[in-house]
């Protein structure tokens, strides 16, 4: 059998002179690189939900670089280290916001969280790109191993004519997104509207229980609808009609079944707490706390079966992923010098190095959280073996499936619970075994993130002729920018949330739904502070969900710890997404032009969602400030729901039409599809 290598041939031929790492093009990925990964940040504490940014990252790095006629190696540049931002936020913000949320940060907004914060994720990244050298050259060559998202990507920038009209469409649509948040915020329309919904009457229903034995009941429940926003409404549009009702299901039995049968069940004891003359009001707060303190925990037991499933599903891929990682790294090991540029990896007794010094560095870092040097070694162990089988079986289910579909959050939660039961193994209790735990599960989730998008932008970098070195050292840049940087887009949106009367991490607005997770389970196994109770009765809805064969438990339940009205704009995207795939299929374009509309699509929703996280952060910014921006605008005390339903309706007509103008005459090739 021939050598995969031999066969393979670059778009840029090896001995080809062009520029590649050049400074305008790592310079432009590292600002895609923090806006990517603050939008990102932004989107998974809102609505637990992230996007790819390799596509985003690509039509804008094609855009600006060929305005000064940069080089398709410069653009590889570019995405690859604007990409990776996105990695970092997203293993960050299913995990930091949890020290938070169990209080072993006291305050987020402190020197002490902000180095604690860069330095998890400054290694987390740093381990990934690490892991990732080491196993390049026999993942990326792997014929078994198709690397969907990428071999999109590398066609994207091969047919980059039309790099301009995309970053165009992009650039609107980001427009268009923080436009509408903005004049939300300005209370020009009103986004939600909150509905009271009585269930019984407080003082006259009853229930019979038997014969003799008859219970008092009734109480007011709330729900607030329809989330006029355009990053929900994206999200929604991007993943589609049936993941979007999946999602909204899960929504509905928190808030349409639970909150009103809890209410009407323990309303007569509830009303007894209420101070005298308290309105129905009151109720409002309430509901709150009923999904708070008690469907939040079944929510968790639910994902936690939800991420459990996921696992299960995919063992043949977990098994083969780790089965690959011993022997790649020993084919490593035994790989000669490469013979051209694009072979050429970072030196491996540098990246043995890097990992002592990473080691180290956990060790020291774990033994400030723990205050037990024992505890800190073996955290180090359980991070430095996890992380590397993690993010070995990440960049095998990248190549199979594509970064989109990667399952990073079951991976953090299986060590987890590795990392925990060996904390109570060893004797470490409490809040500080709590935030060892927590620190462990950090640094493995943003490793497994970047190494799964590194590996996937090394394919790209492979099929376009792309030097490994120069993209490795990309990303080393990449992530220590992101690490310095991501914790204040995080802070802000904290921060802020707190200023406008919210709790921060794990606020209705703010619901960080993963971060709960991680919080609630280290807080049960370590600190045994966890309402197991609940859990159990989550767990079992997660198993009825299974037998049920529902699609995926996990985003289910991820519905029901959401707010109504998330869950609902992101159902309503599909909605959208629907409508405008039946008006395509009318308008009988050939697969050519339907091809340009799914692109179109894609990048019309990114921007969506990027304008609005970027003019969120604003917001934030203001509410810190102690300037909101409502204040800046008051001709409506109580803005018009009737003018937020137009908005809805304009939003929703300009996501159907606009992709469809896209379509293109029918006799053009075919462009690559964009998979996100």
């Amino acid at each position: 059998m021939a050598n995969p290598h031999n066969q393979h041939k670059p778009f840029v031929p090896p001995d080809m002179k062009m520029a590649e790492f050049t400074l305008r093009a790592v310079l432009l990925g590292l600002v895609m690189t923090v806006i990517l990964g603050a939008a990102n940040a932004y989107l998974g504490l809102r609505a637990g939900q992230t996007i790819a940014a390799t596509y985003p990252a690509a039509v804008i790095g094609m855009a600006v670089l060929r305005l000064f006629k940069g080089s398709i190696l410069e653009e590889n540049i570019a995405r690859t280290v604007g990409s990776i931002g996105e990695s970092v936020a997203a293993g960050a913000i299913f995990t930091i916001p949890a020290f938070v949320i169990v209080k072993a940060w006291t305050r987020f907004d402190s020197v002490e969280a902000y180095w604690q914060s860069s330095v998890l994720m400054l290694v987390g990244g740093t381990l990934g790109i690490l892991f990732v050298t080491l196993l390049r050259r026999v993942m990326v060559e792997d014929p078994e191993l198709p690397y969907p998202e990428s071999s999109a990507a590398a066609e994207i920038h091969k047919a980059g004519q039309r790099g301009s009209d995309a970053a165009a469409t992009l650039f609107q649509s980001m427009g268009i997104g923080g436009f509408i948040y903005l004049l939300g915020e300005l209370k020009l329309f009103s986004a939600s509207k909150d509905f009271l919904l009585h269930v019984g009457e407080i003082g006259k229903s009853t229930v019979k229980l038997g014969a003799d034995r008859i219970l008092n009941v009734g109480g007011i429940s709330k729900f607030s609808l329809p989330a006029v926003s355009p990053a929900y409404l994206g999200v929604g549009y991007i993943i589609g009609p049936r993941l979007g009702a999946l999602n909204f299901a899960g929504g509905l039995l928190a808030w349409g079944l639970m909150v009103p049968l809890l209410a009407y069940f323990l309303g007569p004891e509830i009303s007894k707490t209420l101070p005298a003359g308290s309105g129905i009001e009151a109720w409002d707060a309430i509901s709150n706390q009923i999904w708070r303190n008690i469907v939040r925990p079944i929510a968790v037991g639910g994902m936690l079966v939800g991420a459990s499933y996921t696992m299960f599903k995919m063992r043949k891929a977990l098994a083969s992923g780790i089965g690959r990682a011993v022997a790649d790294l020993k084919k490593a090991g035994g790989q000669s010098e490469a013979q051209d540029r694009t072979q050429v990896d970072l030196n491996f007794r540098t990246v043995f190095l890097g990992l002592g010094a990473t080691f180290a560095a956990m060790i020291a870092l774990y033994n400030f959280f723990s205050g037990s040097i024992l505890a800190a070694v073996v955290a180090a162990v359980v991070m430095i073996v996890l992380g590397f089988f993690f993010a070995a079986v990440s960049g095998n289910l990248v190549g199979i499936i594509g970064s989109s579909n990667n399952p990073i959050s079951g991976l953090t939660l299986s060590t987890l619970i590795i990392a925990a039961l060996m904390m109570v193994a060893i004797g470490v209790k409490g809040i500080t075994g709590v935030a060892a735990v927590l620190g462990v599960a950090a640094v493995v989730c943003v490793s497994s993130a970047v190494a799964g998008e590194m590996l996937q932008d090394l394919k790209v970098g492979h099929i376009l002729g792309g030097t490994p070195r120069s993209m490795q050292i990309g990303d080393f840049i990449g992530v220590a920018v992101a690490s310095l940087v991501l914790y204040f887009p995080l802070l802000l949106l904290h921060m802020g949330n707190i200023k406008e009367g919210g709790i921060g991490f794990g606020d209705a607005k703010l619901s960080a739904p993963q971060a709960g997770l991680m919080a609630m389970l280290s807080q049960g196994i370590v600190g045994g502070d966890m309402a197991w109770p609940l859990v159990v009765v989550g767990i079992c809805m997660g198993l009825a969900l299974i037998l049920l064969q529902v699609k995926s438990p996990m985003l289910f339940s991820v519905g029901m710890y959401l707010p109504l009205e998330t869950t609902f704009a992101i159902f309503t995207g599909g909605v959208i997404r629907w409508l405008m795939d039946q008006a395509r299929d009318k308008k009988g374009f050939n697969d050519a032009q339907k091809a340009r509309v799914e692109n179109a699509s894609v990048l019309i929703a990114s921007g969506l969602i990027a304008g609005e996280a970027l003019m969120g952060l604003v917001k934030a910014g203001f509410n810190i400030a102690d300037k909101p921006l409502a204040t800046l605008f008051s001709f409506f005390n109580d803005p018009p729901t009737v003018a937020g339903l137009i908005v809805l309706v304009l939003l929703s007509l300009l996501m159907i039409r606009w992709p469809l103008t896209k379509a293109g005459d029918p006799n053009e090739p075919a462009p690559p599809t964009a998979i996100m």
